[in-house]
């Protein structure tokens, strides 16, 4: 995994895709639930994260701090 929003989207449809399959036996269903619940904790976080980022930007525009709303650069895709 890369370290872009993108890439976690991405993370998070293969753990729903791990979670639904049908060909995994109940343990291993238990285990993939509490990875998936893990991941999904750190991916609320990061989430969170980027959007104080977005609100401190804002509020930096706001107060004339900048002159206009800079996107923090973890909520930038990356460009190849």
């Amino acid at each position: 995994m890369k370290n872009t929003l993108m890439d976690l989207n991405n993370y998070l449809f293969e753990a729903l895709e791990r979670l639904t399959d049908d060909d995994l036996i109940e343990e291993q269903t238990k285990k993939e639930l509490a990875r998936s619940r893990t991941v999904t904790d750190v991916a609320e976080a990061i989430v969170h994260t980027g959007e104080l980022a977005l609100k401190a930007a804002a509020k930096a525009q706001e107060y004339g701090i900048t002159d206009r709303v800079v996107i923090p650069a973890m909520l930038e895709a990356r460009r190849s």
